[in-house]
């Protein structure tokens, strides 16, 4: 009989204190704590994201390890997100998850985050997985990235973005329509009721198979001030038609990126990662893509988009397979790339 391996993740990179457990790669429990604390401010503020993970995480873990009708004894090892990420809140997991390891004296493993949102696509559940060597587009508010996955910690980057992230361009142009953060969800909300062809917006002109967002940021803002001149309440009389085109606009510069990487590569195996493949728009247009261009499209469950722990527990898993622990002195990284 197997024997089953418990892996416990833990996730702190940014503001939802998270905690999960995996049993030989199913996930039996994914406990996320949001931090509504940010909402007011209009942006995650890292202080106050630090401190609200020294009071989630306890009882977070606690959930998760209840949830998953286990106690803490019976873990294999404890997974964490080292980075990339924000200091203060990557800190707080960090030292939680080298503490217990220690206490329970089994082994550490330490995950990229930006790893964990690709490997979420090998969680055991009814959706199919990518078969080697596939394309991700991986997609949130802090990253846009074109990769190549020919193993799983085998990664190349064929494109990122040179400026913003486009989860940064969703949220920013929400905020100049004044909507409330995040304004990502939003957009995509408001968008299903509208014209996605009533304002053009231009698309950057980027070298290969790079990404730019902080133009297209300014000409949403310049084209608003100007209808706004003209009649003061042009944003509430075209929210729906305003954020269709925007998201038009958005979706069809990632999917002519992923258009010409599949060219270039051969590559026809193309998966989403990441807060922002939550966004209906561009799975729709990955299904089409399915439908019009032989594509094999991988679109990942609602629940694993977005930061969770059940996405680095089940990178931890992949990792304790081949003995890949960490060191008790591993340190934290900010900023990290998907290839390190």
């Amino acid at each position: 009989m197997e024997k089953s391996i418990y892996i416990l993740g833990i996730e702190s990179s940014c503001d939802d204190t998270s905690a999960a457990v995996i049993c030989n790669g199913k996930v039996l429990s994914n406990v996320i704590a949001n931090q509504e604390v940010h909402a007011q401010y209009g942006g995650v503020v890292p202080e106050l994201a630090s401190r609200a993970h020294q009071q989630n995480i306890v009882p977070v873990v606690q959930q998760a390890l209840h949830q998953a009708n286990i106690t803490k004894n019976d873990l294999s090892a404890i997974a964490f997100t080292k980075g990339p990420g924000l200091m203060g809140s990557l800190l707080v997991g960090t030292s939680f998850a080298k503490s217990l390891a220690l206490g329970l004296q089994i082994p550490l493993i330490d995950v990229n985050h930006m790893q964990a949102h690709i490997l979420a696509h090998f969680i055991d559940n009814e959706t199919p997985k990518p078969p080697f060597p596939f394309i991700c587009l991986t997609i949130s508010g802090g990253h846009t990235q074109i990769v190549k996955i020919t193993d799983y910690f085998s990664m190349e980057i064929l494109g990122e973005t040179i400026d913003d992230a486009v989860g940064e361009a969703f949220d920013k142009s929400a905020k100049i329509l004044g909507l409330p953060y995040p304004g990502g969800p939003l957009i995509d909300k408001y968008a299903q009721l509208g014209n996605p062809k009533a304002f053009p917006f231009s698309k950057p002109q980027v070298a290969d198979l790079n990404f730019s967002f902080s133009g297209l940021k300014t000409a949403i803002l310049y084209f608003l001030q100007k209808e706004q001149q003209k009649n003061q309440n042009f944003i509430s009389e075209n929210l729906n038609d305003i954020c269709a085109s925007i998201q038009f606009t958005i979706i069809e510069i990632l999917m002519d990126k992923l258009k010409k990487a599949v060219k270039q590569t051969g590559i026809k195996h193309i998966a989403i990662a990441g807060g922002v493949s939550a966004n209906s728009e561009i799975r729709k247009s990955l299904q089409n893509a399915e439908k019009h261009l032989g594509w094999k499209t991988y679109i990942p469950k609602f629940e694993y988009t977005t930061d969770n722990a059940a996405m680095i527990a089940i990178t931890g898993y992949l990792k304790f397979l081949n003995n890949n622990y960490a060191d008790i002195s591993t340190a934290v990284k900010a900023r990290l790339k998907v290839t390190e």
